[in-house]
């Protein structure tokens, strides 16, 4: 089997708090170690993206929506999504399993991250791994949460109606 979960690997994380988040692989472990006995990665991810940025917003206004929210985790394989792109952020040095040992070591490690990943943002470098992931999830939700997103466009008399003009478009 290959082997291509490797570092700098964009992915996207599926299961816990940072669901539907981007990621990029920073080291994986195959064969899992003693306390995780599975196939697993350190992964770091933006946990808040970066927001549009208009031509008439202040400098200051532009400075707060390009910030960025970094968050560092342990994931099982099962738990993530591989996508076909990849990064070259250089997080080796600064994320580490060591760090995820201590609450203050995590906290610079992050802090460190984030300002790795604005950088790259302000760069205009890797402008996908910034945006946020568009879903339209329809199965098990109600016909009045897709009017949400659709920007009430839905019409139609009876849910049936409402949910097949809104798949055909």
């Amino acid at each position: 089997m290959v082997k291509f979960l490797k570092p700098h690997k964009a992915v996207v994380v599926l299961n816990g708090r940072f669901a539907g988040r981007k990621a990029v692989i920073v080291r994986q472990f195959d064969e899992g170690t003693r306390d995780r006995p599975y196939g697993h990665c350190l992964v770091a991810g933006i946990a808040k993206y970066p927001k549009k940025v208009i031509r008439k917003d202040s400098a200051k206004k532009t400075a707060k929506k390009s910030r960025v929210k970094a968050f560092i985790k342990l994931v099982n394989y099962n738990h993530i999504m591989p996508t076909r792109y990849t990064l070259d952020v250089d997080l080796k040095d600064v994320v580490t399993v060591d760090t995820l040992q201590s609450r203050d070591k995590k906290v610079t490690a992050c802090k460190e991250t984030k300002a790795r990943f604005e950088e790259r943002f302000k760069s205009g470098k890797n402008r996908w791994f910034f945006s946020k992931l568009q879903m339209c999830f329809t199965k098990g939700k109600n016909v009045k949460d897709l009017v949400s997103w659709n920007k009430g466009e839905l019409t139609g008399s009876n849910e049936k109606d409402c949910t097949e003009d809104f798949l055909s478009e």
